[in-house]
């Protein structure tokens, strides 16, 4: 049986950098960056209130490929709850960590019954 991966690697750019820089390699492969303005966590606990620690820059940066995402969901609603692809950035040591979690085909298929969908989404992880 085929374990989930975390895929963790870590850059000497900065955040910002690294976010602006994958913002141009998804383009290139008809992805988007779904939630731009968004995706900086200490702004978005900020607006509402929350106090984050000094330096605190998480990103979560939702990937999206919007012609496959609509044929798919379009397909079965629901496949939603794992189709969101989330690239999570933070400076640590002073390097930026990436974190990227993808599913197996079983554990897919475990969630959705749905007899193509787990090949697809393994697919898209193996792709890019």
């Amino acid at each position: 049986m085929k374990r989930d991966n975390l895929f963790a690697t870590e850059t000497s750019k900065s955040n910002t950098q690294f976010v602006r820089d994958l913002g141009g390699v998804v383009k290139k492969y008809g992805f988007i960056i779904h939630n731009e303005e968004k995706m900086e966590m200490a702004h978005s606990f900020g607006k509402h209130g929350a106090e984050v620690a000094e330096g605190f820059d998480l990103h979560m940066i939702q990937v999206c490929k919007p012609e496959k995402a609509a044929k798919s969901l379009s397909a079965n609603p629901e496949r939603a709850v794992l189709m969101p692809k989330f690239i999570m950035t933070f400076t640590q040591n002073g390097k930026t960590q990436i974190r990227f979690l993808s599913f197996s085909a079983d554990n897919i298929r475990a969630v959705i019954d749905d007899e193509q969908f787990p090949a697809s989404l393994a697919e898209t992880y193996k792709q890019y």
